[in-house]
């Protein structure tokens, strides 16, 4: 847990929910001051043309033992995988620029926006990752994990009673869950679908200016067309993921992602 533990180790404590969120967390430095590209985004790409999850082939054993609730052999070793997730959620909380969304979205900087904001691109990594069969879902149950793994060492620091903690924890997971559910929802359907899930998920219902949702719809759009640009392969194995700027001025290109550098490369 040494990449979690560096994420939290320059902070400070606090006695309570304030607004602190960017002084919790790294952020990179603004990216992307190009002009607000809000047209046109229905024609990028959606999940309906993405590649459907690899049907693995498995055998009888294989079936058995995961109908138990165990995990069957993968087809990279589960240390790797692990490992990768890990690399991936830290890419989520140390390559997002919450500043920007704070500033674009008008979001308070609060631990609850940052965690609306992180569970937002958690949940593009998990439907990036569900594309890769089997290994990629048993890394999407890690990158879940070292989630809530964060959440919890997070409140900690900010010196959050134990009992108000763990309340938080059962609303953030039940969040969690339904909001999991309803951007699944959204990205199936039409840029209408996806504004109304993140209107009632990432702006709990409060957004009053449609210009904040039409950019969020044209991000997720564009971010999980670059995700799917990306290889199954690099991501199993080595987790990295960039993420675009939330404002610039060609949404609708692709820019070709970088190839990575494994974990054991030289070993």
């Amino acid at each position: 847990m040494a990449l979690l533990v560096r994420v939290l180790r320059n902070q400070t404590s606090i006695s309570q929910w304030v607004p602190v969120c960017s002084r919790l967390i790294p952020v990179s430095p603004t990216q992307g001051q190009g002009g607000r590209a809000l047209c046109g985004t229905s024609q990028l790409s959606t999940t309906k043309d993405f590649p459907q999850p690899v049907e693995e082939k498995v055998g009888a054993f294989t079936k058995i033992i995961e109908a138990m609730g165990f995990t069957g052999p993968l087809k990279y070793s589960k240390w790797k995988i692990k490992i990768a997730a890990l690399r991936m959620y830290t890419s989520c909380v140390e390559k997002t620029d919450f500043e920007e969304f704070f500033l674009r979205c008008q979001m308070p900087d609060t631990f609850n926006s940052w965690f609306l904001i992180t569970l937002l691109h958690v949940w593009m990594c998990l439907v990036r990752m569900k594309q890769e069969g089997r290994s990629g879902k048993y890394m999407c149950r890690i990158i879940v994990h070292f989630m809530w793994e964060d959440v919890q060492q997070r409140g900690r620091v900010m010196g959050v009673n134990p009992y108000i903690l763990k309340k938080n924890m059962i609303l953030m997971t039940n969040h969690f869950y339904a909001a999991i559910l309803g951007y699944d929802e959204g990205i199936l359907s039409d840029d209408h679908g996806l504004a109304a899930a993140l209107w009632r998920t990432f702006f709990n219902g409060k957004c009053e200016d449609p210009r904040h949702l039409e950019l969020l719809v044209e991000y997720v759009r564009k971010q999980m067309q670059y995700l799917d640009s990306m290889n199954g392969e690099d991501l199993l194995l080595t987790g990295e993921v960039s993420w675009r700027p939330l404002v610039e001025k060609n949404p609708q290109s692709i820019l070709k992602p970088h190839s990575p550098t494994y974990n054991d490369e030289g070993l």
